[in-house]
């Protein structure tokens, strides 16, 4: 028992512990866990770091001042290697790293005590300075025999040799130095020991850990080795996102607050790095202490560990489609092809866009393709926000993926870069972009090397083949895409994106169909537990509310009605599908009875064709929209025989038939006829016909004509 050396409180030791941070204390032990956290130390400055100082405290401990302890910039320190500092110890980790603080005291006088910390207690330094004479004192004593010793020892050597010169068989003076204390042998090897002025050993290099086992080593330190996919300044440190053959992780490195740290790194750099694992707001973040850029050998093993990942794990092992169809089974390579570049872009932590049409098919066909890949980015990457910030749907107004769309997809992904370091992204195009007036978005996307995937049932022009990376369209092999939708391709590719998604996928194909399912969907998703009242509810839920804002992709609201009510067989009372589905039908029935009652009913060349006046007949502004409407209209209204129902507007022209009509070739039939109309045809062959509001009546006359002369 003793009294505190500050307040003079009886204590067990030789300061209370509400004054153990007034004294300095100055380190005797050989351990860093003999530490005591929260004290100060007095140190030395061992040596700088891009993250910090080193200190060593004592003659066996080194301990770490990171520079966002400091309350100065580092390069504003005027350390050297070995000044005396003084310091706090904050922690000591179980791997026996020491985490330092900073203290504003620097001289001993500004403490109200010194105390000697040796490791099993404290003492004070006039108690510890007279065990050490007294040990001094002992260890003179035994130099002392030891130097009898030695100068017996030489003697005997002296008479050894002359012994051995004699002729007397002693042993020889080599074997007598060798074993003799204080001999040549020893001299040597005391030359040869390093001085206390010597460089210090490094520590050995940390072994390679994978991004996919950190979660198990948090307040670790590990080695990362990968390619730099994303850069972004905060406010405090710089944000590294780093990706190995594994998983993608965020790595935070700091210079000081809102300044960009290690300026040379840039995405697609490989790099080393290393850092302690940390939850930061609960999600896994490594604390940057050293990141080197590789260069050369290190590069190129770091590069192949990657691209031998990727390949393997990218790309399907083989083509397993949801159904027999033969338009889609005619597009296996390409299945595998699109399903391929969107799994490699998640593993390159690149972006996916998907965009697809503002209508049944285009929403249900996109969120296959979510429904994979969210899951896989959630996988892929720490960051509990990774979905939101690595996926989006942008619905379009159509199906041209026009200039208007590209450039805000451009517009996006370079603030993106530039704001954030992020990559480029994947442009998924989906129930759209399969015709020619999409080219030269396409065009505007590869000036920046950003690559495009298109997945569309409608009747493809060829110059797509080669505008985008892969093209999954069946009409481009000459297939019959007459019973085909983009949903029933786009599941199919989801599924291979990610096979663990595949049961919740088969119910989707049905559920596009609007008529003349084919009997393998309906059988898919009879047997996932939805009969055919399932099926059209989600539809029509979906119809109606891609009808409004229908350029946001409204993922809960979606999720839920294709995959949230759970089995066909639940009861209707809260099924969200079915209420919506009843909104939908209601709002549809009102426009096609004053359709129907508006309807022009003419027979040209023994066609049959139904005009409907879209101006004067449809609210253009209300639910359901024009194309929705033509389309109900035409299944309603159809007879035997060729039938047309023809919607045409002040400036717009939609056909539907009963047989196959080239709104392409229809729209040239129009031109040559109503010459000064300026007509044009958006979308292709499965498009529709513009014109000039003033040459309506013209328009509708060369129409008329140019459908009975291609069906009678």
């Amino acid at each position: 028992m003793g009294n505190c050396i500050i307040c003079g409180t009886p204590v067990d030791g030789e300061i209370c512990e509400s004054h153990e941070e007034d004294a300095v204390f100055e380190f005797h032990g050989s351990a860093p866990s003999q530490l005591t956290p929260n004290r100060y130390y007095r140190g030395t400055v061992d040596g700088y770091a891009d993250f910090g100082v080193f200190v060593d405290i004592g003659d066996h401990v080194t301990g770490l001042l990171h520079r966002s302890e400091l309350d100065q910039r580092l390069e504003s320190l005027d350390w050297e290697p070995g000044d005396d500092v003084y310091v706090q110890v904050l922690d000591v980790r179980d791997n026996g790293n020491v985490d330092l603080g900073w203290s504003i005291r620097q001289r001993e006088r500004e403490f109200r005590g010194k105390l000697i910390d040796t490791g099993d207690g404290e003492r004070r330094p006039e108690e510890f300075e007279d065990n050490d004479e007294a040990a001094d004192e002992a260890a003179a004593e035994a130099a002392d025999d030891s130097q009898d010793d030695v100068e017996a020892g030489d003697l005997q050597t002296a008479a050894d040799e002359s012994a051995a010169d004699d002729g007397t068989g002693a042993p020889s003076a080599s074997d007598t130095v060798a074993a003799g204390s204080g001999s040549v042998a020893t001299e040597s090897a005391a030359a040869s020991t390093p001085t206390t002025d010597a460089e210090p050993e490094s520590e050995p290099s940390l072994n390679r850990t994978t991004i996919d086992t950190i979660d198990s080593q948090v307040g670790s330190v590990v080695r990362l080795e990968g390619e730099i996919t994303g850069v972004r300044q905060t406010s405090g440190p710089t944000v590294f996102e780093l990706r190995d053959e594994t998983a993608t992780v965020e790595c935070a490195a700091f210079k000081e607050a809102g300044v960009r740290a290690y300026p040379a790194v840039e995405i697609e750099d490989v790099v080393a790095l290393e850092g302690e694992v940390e939850r930061h707001h609960g999600e896994l973040q490594v604390e940057t202490e050293s990141l080197e850029i590789l260069e050369d050998e290190a590069r190129e093993t770091v590069r192949d560990r990657l691209e031998s990942a990727l390949e393997s794990e990218a790309r399907p092992a083989d083509v397993d489609l949801l159904a027999d169809h033969d338009a889609v089974t005619a597009v296996e390579d390409g299945i595998g092809d699109a399903a391929t570049a969107i799994r490699r872009a998640v593993m390159e932590a690149r972006p996916v866009v998907v965009r697809h049409g503002a209508t049944a098919d285009g929403y249900v066909a996109g969120a296959a393709i979510e429904r994979a890949v969210l899951p896989l980015i959630r996988e892929k990457h720490t960051r509990d926000d990774a979905e939101y910030h690595y996926f989006e749907r942008r619905p379009l107004d159509g199906r041209v993926y026009d200039m208007d769309a590209a450039t805000n997809d451009v517009t996006s992904m370079l603030e993106a870069l530039d704001r954030h370091g992020e990559q480029l992204p994947l442009v998924v195009l989906v129930d759209a972009g399969s015709t020619a007036e999409s080219v030269d978005s396409y065009d505007l996307l590869s000036l920046y090397d950003a690559e495009t995937v298109v997945i569309d049932d409608s009747r493809a022009d060829d110059e797509i083949a080669d505008a985008v990376s892969v093209a999954v369209a069946p009409s481009l092999d000459g297939v019959d895409v007459s019973d085909l939708t983009s949903t029933a391709l786009a599941a199919n590719v989801a599924a291979h994106i990610n096979d663990d998604v595949r049961d919740d996928l088969e119910h989707l194909p049905a559920v596009s169909y609007w008529e003349d399912t084919p009997e393998s969907y309906v059988d898919l998703a009879t047997d996932a537990g939805y009969d055919e009242t399932a099926v059209s509810e989600r539809r029509e839920a979906v119809a109606l509310q891609a009808y409004y804002q229908s350029y946001k992709d409204k993922r809960e609201l979606i999720i839920d009605l294709l995959f949230g009510d759970g089995e066909a067989t639940a009861p209707r009372d809260g099924n969200l599908a079915a209420h919506v589905s009843e909104q939908f039908r209601a709002k549809l029935e009102t426009e096609l009875e004053t359709a129907r009652e508006n309807l022009e009913i003419e027979a040209v060349d023994g066609v049959t064709v139904a005009v409907l006046d879209t101006d004067a007949f449809v609210h253009r502004y209300n639910f359901p929209t024009t194309t929705l409407l033509l389309d109900a209209l035409h299944r309603r209204q159809r007879d035997e025989g060729p039938f047309v129902t023809l919607g045409i507007g002040d400036d717009e022209l939609h056909v539907r038939a009963t047989e196959s009509v080239d709104v392409r070739e229809l729209g040239d039939a129009i031109a040559t006829a109503a010459p000064n109309a300026g007509v044009g045809v958006v979308g292709g062959q499965d498009g529709h016909v513009e014109f000039l509001p003033g040459e309506r009546d013209a328009v509708r006359a060369a129409a008329l004509e140019a459908l009975g002369e291609t069906l009678a």
